[in-house]
């Protein structure tokens, strides 16, 4: 894939409404882009879903002086992750992953079964979905919260077989000044690229990959990102005077699974050398559509 073809990608070209969606339509944007963007999907499950997120930033700031020491950062009581802040803020720690889970928001995990989303997932990946992993929320606090390298989410956990489908909301309106995501349309086809070590994680080389390579999106609350697990994507900092949260689902078939876990280039290089052993079964999650055949294999 060349920088032309993906620079001559625009917004327009990815995205759909909500109301109305087309499913495959939309499935056919994302298989070809390895992205999609659905105005609105998720607005109905904001308000709720704020509220969580809130208390919880409130939970994390309230604990950053219990912080221990981690292989990526530092983790707080209630288990946000947190990594150094930029020069001149007003303590050296900033939050980068929120503890909101299935466990934690009721509202978090009903909105993982919004109906058109899941139609939209089972359009690309086939009747029988599972959740990957528990959810995710990532803040970017105000005044240069942390920019995300351009990065592909296949260099931190690598699959079998499709990956998962991830799909991002914006919890308040995000544009260039606080930290909208950017992708790479078509980037998915490139295969697993080699990923470098940086402050907020594996990214990818910044002078192959400069931000004029990618798109950004710029969107209101309750906008839906779909992304391929291969679809190179990432964040600028936030500039702006207030937080900028999102939160993430991920999907994939149910007979799907991890075959590289990492979080630094030394541990993924050392998972690299355990391919063969990675198995499913200890990898099943919570179903949410379809049906999980008995695997004799597996069982």
């Amino acid at each position: 894939m060349s920088s032309a073809e993906s620079s001559n990608v625009s917004v327009q070209a990815l995205e759909v409404t909500a109301e109305g969606l087309d499913i495959q339509a939309a499935a056919d944007i994302y298989r070809h882009h390895g992205c999609l963007v659905v105005r609105g999907l998720m607005t109905r499950y904001l308000t709720a879903i704020r509220r969580d997120i809130d208390r919880i930033i409130e939970e994390t700031v309230a604990g950053i002086d219990g912080a221990t020491r981690v292989e990526v950062g530092w983790s707080t009581p209630n288990g946000a992750l947190l990594i150094p802040a930029p020069e001149g803020y007003h303590r050296d720690k900033q939050m980068m992953c929120l503890p909101l889970s299935y466990h934690h928001s009721a509202a978090f995990f009903q909105s993982a079964f919004d109906p058109t989303a899941l139609d939209l997932v089972e359009a690309v990946l086939g009747p029988n979905i599972e959740l990957f992993q528990l959810g995710q929320s990532l803040v970017k606090e105000p005044v240069g919260g942390h920019p995300k390298n351009l990065h592909q989410d296949a260099a931190y956990f690598e699959h079998k077989y499709e990956g998962p489908m991830g799909q991002l909301t914006y919890v308040v309106d995000t544009d260039l000044e606080n930290g909208c995501l950017h992708v790479v349309p078509g980037s998915h086809r490139l295969g697993v690229l080699k990923h470098e070590d940086t402050l907020s994680h594996l990214g990818l080389n910044a002078d192959e990959w400069p931000w004029e390579r990618a798109l950004p999106i710029v969107g209101r609350a309750g906008d839906a990102i779909f992304f391929h697990v291969k679809c190179i994507h990432g964040s600028k900092p936030n500039r702006s005077d207030q937080p900028r949260p999102v939160f993430i689902h991920r999907y994939r078939r149910s007979d799907d699974f991890i075959v590289i876990n990492a979080t630094t280039t030394a541990n993924r290089e050392e998972a690299e050398k355990h391919v063969a052993e990675a198995k499913k079964d200890n990898q099943l999650h919570l179903m949410v559509r379809g049906f999980r055949e008995f695997d004799l294999e597996r069982e």
